[in-house]
């Protein structure tokens, strides 16, 4: 079967191609490094020959409000009427956990609007809702710090190892289309600020870490559901310490 990853050299994306083709499949992995746009929408329909199954890994360029509502708008419609004109058979995206409990967010409203895109359509779907990937901890915490101090919120969190990720979505793409969505998560749940804290010490970063409960993550202030997923959720295999232990982060 042939399956096309959109966003197919990126982290998840690289991954996900890897299982996929020792599973003996065609992977075509595309970027716009590999000369596929989906914004512009150049190589999608040579892309797209022969393929049955879409996966749209890609991430907008600009988070600035305006820029990443264009850029998944655009992507969207571009690569939707791609894939009907290919006769694509699923298409595959992965968003967020707590999309639709983060109005205040404009890159949540940017993930909402592409989720609209891919239900109105013709083609049979399913939207993989992950929480945040453990490799976004330091990105999370950077986020936060001011000074020596990194003022996090102490709201629910479950972050997802990237290897996790990659496995739940070969899985779907192997399925048929659910024409909804599932949520993905890691096995741990705990507070925003104790995890980024977890990951400061191990990684001998010096910084402290505050809870408050007035930080804003993309925007929002975050409450104990905002970004864990609802029971029946998938979980990963992959906890803190271990995936510390194996990603080469900086110790």
């Amino acid at each position: 079967m042939k399956i096309v990853i959109i966003g197919g050299t990126g982290l998840i994306g690289s991954k996900t191609a890897v299982r996929l083709r020792n599973k003996g499949h065609e992977v075509l992995a595309v970027s716009p490094n590999t000369g596929v746009n989906t914004v512009t929408g150049e190589g999608l329909a040579e892309a797209l020959v022969g393929a049955e199954v879409v996966i749209d890994l890609a991430n907008a360029p600009s988070w600035d409000d305006k820029a990443v509502l264009e850029f998944f708008e655009t992507a969207g419609r571009n690569l939707l009427a791609a894939e009907a004109k290919a006769g694509v058979k699923h298409h595959i995206a992965l968003s967020i956990v707590g999309t639709e409990r983060l109005p205040e967010s404009g890159y949540m409203r940017a993930k909402l609007a592409q989720e609209r895109l891919i239900k109105e359509s013709p083609i049979p779907y399913t939207i993989v809702h992950s929480t945040q990937f453990m490799e976004f901890l330091k990105g999370i915490a950077d986020g936060g710090t001011v000074g020596t101090v990194a003022r996090l919120s102490p709201a629910a969190f479950q972050p997802i190892a990237s290897d996790d990720v990659a496995d739940a979505v070969a899985d779907v793409a192997l399925r048929k289309p659910l024409n909804g969505t599932i949520e993905i998560a890691g096995p741990e749940r705990a507070p925003m600020n104790e995890i980024i804290a977890r990951y400061l010490k191990a990684a001998n970063d010096p910084r402290a870490v505050e809870a408050d409960v007035h930080a804003r993550y993309f925007g929002s202030e975050l409450n104990d559901q905002s970004l864990v997923p609802s029971e029946g959720a998938r979980l990963g295999k992959v906890g803190f310490e271990d995936w510390f232990r194996s990603s080469q982060q900086p110790k």
